[in-house]
């Protein structure tokens, strides 16, 4: 065991306790796969995220950085506060990135771009696939999420890594009003994210967009904020013309969090994902 860079980034907000926390191993060169699942468990946040130097494959890519993901149950090919979170620990660590203004990340999924530019990062989401969910599935997650049929106005299943069920809902207040069945949820084993999108929303200086993202068949009944599940929810809705290309999404209410998350189509249809992060611990940890 060593003496392991270990930061531990609060992603999403610019304070403190008000986003999402990733824990982040700076050097994991020689850790085991079941070193790093058991690490996962033992820190018990959503993900816990371990650097490395890319594979020859990934550095002639372009990679700065090769990134594991793990959730206390297993590897991730992707997330994205992660993502983001563990590029502000690497660039807070002094490194910088081969290309100004742009970091490259290697993991599973594959090459990841972070663009970093006056205090935020925000990452390219990956290609969305699509499609309508099971006509008897949409009742019953309705029932264990407490919603009425007229309270929906679209429903879409959505993978980009993590596969969502996205519903699209009439209010903001429907939205933070719901008081879901998460055992329930967990037996019909799929993960659900809701939204309701302000015809104001491309004000993007204030919050225009509200979501939940609940998560028990991963082991998490509501994620406070969630960089995955507001990408896939951006690509459906802007393609459908339910959203502008650019709004602001506030997550996290409902645990006592402000999860702040910009979302931008550029002129090339791809779509950034991005916020502010901060570094809540600092120091080293025996691994």
């Amino acid at each position: 065991m060593h003496q392991r860079p270990f930061k531990q980034i609060d992603v999403f907000s610019d304070r403190p306790g008000y986003g999402n926390p990733v824990a982040v191993v700076l050097d994991a060169d020689g850790l085991s796969d079941s070193d790093m699942r058991r690490f996962a468990a033992w820190t018990n946040l959503s993900e816990t995220t371990f650097l490395m130097p890319p594979t020859d494959a990934g550095r002639a890519a372009g990679a700065d950085y090769r990134l594991r993901i793990f959730s206390p149950n297993g590897e991730l090919p992707f997330a994205g506060h992660p993502t983001l979170g563990t590029c502000h620990a690497w660039l807070q660590a002094g490194n910088a990135p081969r290309q100004g203004g742009m970091v490259i990340q290697e993991c599973a999924l594959g090459l990841v771009r972070i663009a970093h530019a006056n205090g935020t990062l925000a990452f390219a989401a990956p290609p969305l696939k699509r499609s309508a969910p099971s006509p008897a599935l949409v009742p019953l997650i309705a029932s264990a999420l407490g919603l009425r049929p007229q309270q929906i106005l679209g429903a879409q299943l959505l993978d980009n890594g993590p596969v969502w069920l996205g519903l699209l809902l009439d209010s903001a207040d429907t939205v933070l009003g719901l008081h879901p069945d998460h055992a329930r949820l967990k037996d019909l084993g799929q993960d659900v994210g809701v939204i309701h999108v302000s015809p104001t929303a491309s004000n993007t200086s204030q919050p225009g967009a509200v979501v939940r993202a609940f998560a028990a068949p991963m082991g998490n009944p509501e994620d406070p904020v969630t960089g995955t599940l507001n990408a896939s929810l951006a690509e459906w809705l802007i393609a459908d013309g339910l959203a502008p290309r650019s709004y602001l999404v506030a997550q996290g209410e409902c645990l006592g969090r402000a999860g702040r998350v910009h979302i931008r189509q550029d002129d090339d249809h791809q779509l950034w994902v991005g916020g502010h992060a901060v570094t809540c611990i600092e120091g080293t940890v025996l691994l």
